[in-house]
C-alpha cells in the first residue's frame, strides 16, 4: 500500500481522546499523515467508546459508512479500537468482513506493528489481550512534543468500582496509578514547551495512589503540580464522590492555579437507585460533599452525570433526581436515558419503565436544567473572568478564544499574540454552549 495517509475518528470520553493522541504520534512515527477527509486516506481507524448506547450505535454506523471506500479499494485498511474492540474483539472481524484491524484498550502501543502487518502480509489482525500491572505501567502516554497551550495528562488508568451499569473495568481494566514522578516530570517538560494549562485525567482519578502506600495521594500530586512554574491552570477528570477526600476539597480553597470547576457525577438523586447502581454513596452524602466544596470555594461551579430510567426508577426516585438538581444548581449537566451493557449487573435486572415514560422524564429534567444554566450563565453577562486564550475562534471574523476558570468557552475580538496568555475579558452576551466577550478599555485610553 503506497497511501500513506490516515484518517481517524474518535468516540467518547477524554481518555479516548489521549488515546487518539497517541495514535496520531505513533503512525507518525512510521510515516503515515493524518488527513481530514475518509477518501483521502489509506487507513481509516475508528477509536471507539461502549459505555453508552448512542456512542455505540454512532460508531458502528460510521463502519458502515466506509464499507462503500473498502469496496471501491480493496487496499484500504480499516480498523477499529478503543472500548468496542476490546468487548467485542474477533467477533467483530466475523460479523464485518470488510474490517482489517481490532485492537483493544490495551493495545494502543502496537498499532504500527499490527497495520504494518496487514498491509504487507493483507492478513487480518485481532489484538485485545489485557497487560499486566508492569507492562501497562511501561506504556503510559506521554504527551510532550505538541503544539497547544493546553494538555491531557493521563495519571491513572482502568477502574475498580464496578458500577452496576458501566463496563470500563471490563474494557479499560483494573485501577493502576501512574509513577507522581513520571507525571511531575511529564509536566514541567510540558510547561517548558509553552503548555499553561493541563488536566489530570484518569477513570476515577480521585482513588489515584491509594493503593501504594508510598506514593502521593491525589491532593497531594495536585500540590506538587501546583508548583511547577510556567504552568498557571490545573484542572481533573473524572472524580468519583465515594473517594473525594477532605484534603482534595480543600484544595479548591489552597491551590490558586485549580480552576474553580469540578464534575463529579451523581448519577441519581435516590438512596434506592444509587445502591441498585453499586455507587458507594448516599444522596446525603454527595450533598455534604457539595456543601463542603462551597464552603472552601465559593465560587466553584459544579457538573455532573445523570441516568435517567435505570431499571426500578419510579416517579418517586425521579422526583428526588429533579429535587437534588434545583438544591445543587449544576452550571451543566450530562444526562442520558439507560440503555443496559452487555455483561453488566444491571443488564440483568429486569426493566418494567416504558421507553415512552423514560423518555418524558428525561425531556422534563431537560427542561428543568436548562433554564437552571441559562440563569447560570446569563448571570455572567457584565463580569470581568480570566481567561486563558487558546487561539483562533471556530467563529471567524478575527476572533480568538479560550476558557474561563468554569471551563466555559469565551469567544472574543483580540490579536492571536494573546494566545497562551490569560487575559481579562468582559462578559458581554450568553449563549447555550458559549460566551462573547470583549477585552475592556484600558483606562486613560
Amino acid at each position: 500500500m503506497n497511501n500513506k495517509a490516515f484518517y481517524l475518528e474518535t468516540f467518547g470520553c477524554q481518555m479516548n481522546v489521549v488515546d487518539s493522541e497517541r495514535i496520531v504520534d505513533l503512525l507518525g512515527g512510521i510515516g503515515y499523515r493524518q488527513v481530514d477527509k475518509p477518501d483521502q486516506a489509506g487507513l481509516i481507524l475508528l477509536n471507539t467508546c461502549a459505555v453508552r448506547d448512542k456512542a455505540v450505535r454512532k460508531a458502528y454506523g460510521h463502519l458502515g459508512r466506509f464499507k462503500p471506500l473498502k469496496d471501491r479499494n480493496p487496499e484500504l485498511i480499516l480498523g477499529m479500537g478503543g472500548c468496542i474492540a476490546q468487548q467485542e474483539g474477533k467477533q467483530l472481524l466475523e460479523e464485518f468482513p470488510y474490517l482489517d484491524l481490532v485492537f483493544g484498550t490495551h493495545n494502543v502501543h502496537r498499532l504500527p506493528e499490527l497495520v504494518q502487518k496487514v498491509a504487507d502480509k493483507h492478513v487480518r489482525c485481532e489484538e485485545t489481550d489485557f497487560l499486566d500491572r508492569d507492562t501497562r505501567l511501561q506504556l503510559f502516554p506521554s504527551r510532550t512534543g505538541q503544539d497547544a497551550y493546553t494538555r491531557f495528562v493521563t495519571v491513572m488508568q482502568g477502574c475498580d468500582n464496578f458500577c452496576s451499569y458501566c463496563v470500563v473495568p471490563y474494557v479499560r481494566g483494573r485501577e493502576i496509578s501512574r509513577p507522581s514522578e513520571e507525571i511531575l516530570e511529564e509536566i514541567r517538560e510540558l510547561a517548558l514547551q509553552g503548555v499553561r494549562e493541563v488536566t489530570l485525567i484518569g477513570q476515577n482519578v480521585n482513588s489515584y495512589g491509594l493503593k501504594d502506600e508510598a506514593e502521593l495521594s491525589f491532593a497531594g500530586l495536585l500540590k506538587q503540580v501546583n508548583a511547577i512554574n510556567g504552568i498557571e491552570r490545573i484542572r481533573f477528570t473524572t472524580s468519583h464522590p465515594k473517594d473525594l477526600s477532605d484534603e482534595l476539597i480543600d484544595c479548591f480553597g489552597s491551590l490558586e492555579k485549580l480552576c474553580k470547576h469540578l464534575h463529579l457525577p451523581i448519577q441519581c438523586g435516590s438512596d434506592k437507585i444509587l445502591r441498585a447502581m453499586n455507587r458507594g454513596y448516599t444522596r446525603e452524602r454527595y450533598l455534604e460533599i457539595v456543601d463542603c466544596l462551597r464552603r472552601v470555594c465559593p465560587d466553584i461551579r459544579l457538573t455532573t452525570d445523570i441516568i435517567v430510567g435505570f431499571p426500578g426508577e419510579h416517579d418517586e426516585d425521579f422526583t428526588e433526581t429533579m429535587a437534588l438538581l434545583e438544591e445543587v444548581r449544576f452550571a451543566e449537566i450530562y444526562s442520558f436515558i439507560y440503555s443496559p451493557r452487555k455483561g453488566t449487573t444491571a443488564a440483568d435486572i429486569e426493566d418494567e419503565t416504558p421507553a415512552e415514560v423514560k423518555q418524558a422524564r428525561f425531556d422534563r429534567m431537560l427542561e428543568l436544567q436548562q433554564m437552571i444554566s441559562r440563569q447560570t450563565w446569563e448571570a455572567d453577562v457584565g463580569t470581568i473572568q480570566e481567561v486563558l486564550v487558546e487561539g483562533e475562534s471556530r467563529m471567524g471574523e478575527g476572533q480568538i478564544f479560550g476558557r474561563s476558570t468554569w471551563n466555559r468557552i469565551v469567544n472574543f475580538t483580540g490579536p492571536a499574540e494573546l494566545a497562551g496568555h490569560i487575559v481579562p475579558v468582559k462578559i458581554v452576551k450568553s449563549y447555550r454552549n458559549s460566551l462573547l466577550g470583549e477585552l475592556p478599555e484600558k483606562r486613560g485610553s
